[in-house]
């Protein structure tokens, strides 16, 4: 995927957190940019760990399970996600967070090692030896599909 990126996307934000929310891969502004969660799911991803958890983007670290936006933007393919995977536990190592919120399924599947759907996962704690795992939507998810906001702000709360 790194030839027809215009920039990798590391993780941002706070290294000393408790709390790192993890999407799947960049998307079009965040490929421009070189910043995850800059465009539309990023500005709901910010409003909503500001209004229901209480906290400021710069409170949390965000990061995705690979640094470089797919071509047309699909879902990355097992082989990339192998590729860049241990970056984002090489990322979690040195913050080692409390909780880890997995933005969708493909961010779920990588930090559980679990080939469930979102359904059956979305809403639930899974401990780990080092950190804690919840599983919600994704933000860009929730854009199409608008009626799963008030779920996904539900899921927040807890």
């Amino acid at each position: 995927m790194h030839k027809g990126r215009t920039n990798a996307v590391p993780g941002d934000g706070n290294p000393n957190t408790y709390v790192v929310f993890v999407g799947e891969a960049p998307g079009y502004d965040e490929d421009k940019r070189g910043k995850p969660f800059v465009g539309k799911s990023g500005k709901l991803l910010n409003k909503l760990i500001e209004d229901i958890l209480g906290l400021k983007r710069e409170d949390v670290f965000i990061t995705n399970v690979v640094r470089c936006r797919p071509p047309q933007n699909r879902t990355p393919d097992k082989k990339e996600i192998e590729a860049c995977s241990h970056y984002l536990f090489e990322e979690l190592d040195v913050i080692r967070p409390k909780l880890v919120v997995a933005l969708g399924a493909p961010a779920a599947k990588v930090l559980l090692d679990k080939d469930e759907k979102i359904s059956e996962l979305r809403g639930n704690f899974y401990t780990r030896s080092d950190f804690t795992v919840f599983v919600t939507f994704h933000p860009a998810f929730v854009i199409r599909n608008p009626a799963y906001m008030e779920v996904l702000q539900e899921i927040l709360k807890r």
